[in-house]
């Protein structure tokens, strides 16, 4: 099996960061603008930061499964990134200011499919097909949080 493909992309918001970072750093909200994290819950009584571990509940078509993850960073007005358990993966949104707006990078970092990946592979199309979904996955997911974000 190949190496995962990039999964990254940028979009240009205009509002100022802390209203990208407010809807951002809730990892709840996330499954509003995913096209496959459907739910998110967060376990225990933390109140969201580094640290916060949650359950993710995801659909892929007729293929459904949950993950675990936990917030490895937290920067507030600039960065938060949680690793997923079963995937290995770590997804990343980091902010900047760019003019009277605010820059968004999302990002998934794999060093290498886990073993998970590669056992489910054949129900998921493929890794390398799903990477390629996620691809476009986190183009939507900023777009989405663009839209909400703009329009208060």
């Amino acid at each position: 099996m190949n190496q995962p493909l990039p999964v990254t992309a940028s979009v240009d918001v205009a509002a100022p960061a802390e209203e990208v970072w407010a809807a951002v750093s809730d990892v709840t909200r996330m499954s509003l603008w995913s096209p496959e994290l459907r739910r998110v819950v967060v376990l225990g009584s933390q109140k969201q930061g580094l640290g916060t571990t949650f359950l993710g509940f995801n659909r892929r078509g007729w293929a459904a499964w949950p993950t675990t993850s936990r917030v490895v960073r937290f920067e507030p007005g600039r960065a938060i990134a949680w690793r997923t358990r079963e995937s290995g993966a770590t997804w990343t949104y980091e902010l900047s200011h760019e003019g009277a707006g605010t820059r968004l990078v999302g990002r998934r970092d794999l060093p290498s499919y886990s073993l998970g990946t590669k056992v489910m592979a054949p129900l998921i199309g493929g890794a390398q097909g799903h990477d390629r979904e996620l691809a476009d996955g986190i183009r939507t997911t900023l777009e989405r949080i663009r839209a909400t974000v703009e329009q208060g």
